[in-house]
């Protein structure tokens, strides 16, 4: 493989969520070129299955595509080194209103490799217990529950366009109702 060299990164703006950034990168042909990079905290997400089957899901505007999408309870990390699962509980309670001590990785996924680094390591709850939303003074959410069925057939309809909440429900689908 051809060898890539970082010679600088330089801070563009520092926001609350991301950190844009320029890098200057030597390619392996000797020539200097710059590169867009964005850097994220992270996140956790899970995917909460109630007794029934069926999963909880969050409805809630989204500013950068300008309406309200349906995905599944999602949050950045308070701090590097906060533990991907107590983020993933605590998103589960804050956003559905829903508690659960039975959290089980399922996948990891890179969002945007070209461009950023975020992380999400996305959980199955399962033994919900009901509690309390907690939600942020800008969140305004709705919860919903469907079957994984109505689930897929949104993702091909293009109801459910996010790349975790459809890289969520096929792996869960995948691996606890066809593996």
């Amino acid at each position: 493989m051809a060898e890539f060299k970082r010679l600088e990164r330089k801070l563009v703006a520092h926001g609350s969520i991301i950190d844009y950034y320029h890098d200057i990168v030597q390619v392996p042909n000797g020539n200097i070129v710059t590169w867009d990079f964005i850097g994220h905290r992270g996140a956790a997400a899970v995917v909460p299955v109630r007794e029934d089957g069926k999963i909880l899901m969050v409805r809630q505007y989204r500013n950068a595509l300008d309406r309200e999408t349906l995905e599944i309870p999602a949050g950045g990390l308070k701090g590097a080194d906060e533990p991907t699962r107590a983020a993933a509980a605590r998103e589960l309670e804050e956003e559905t209103g829903y508690a659960s001590d039975d959290l089980e990785l399922l996948i990891t996924i890179r969002t945007t490799v070209a461009f950023c680094d975020e992380k999400i390591d996305i959980y199955v709850a399962k033994n919900l217990k009901k509690s309390h939303q907690n939600l942020d003074e800008d969140e305004f959410i709705h919860v919903e529950a469907y079957t994984v069925e109505e689930l897929c057939e949104m993702i091909y309809q293009g109801k459910i366009e996010d790349g975790k909440t459809i890289s969520a429900i096929m792996s869960y689908c995948n691996k606890y109702l066809q593996g």
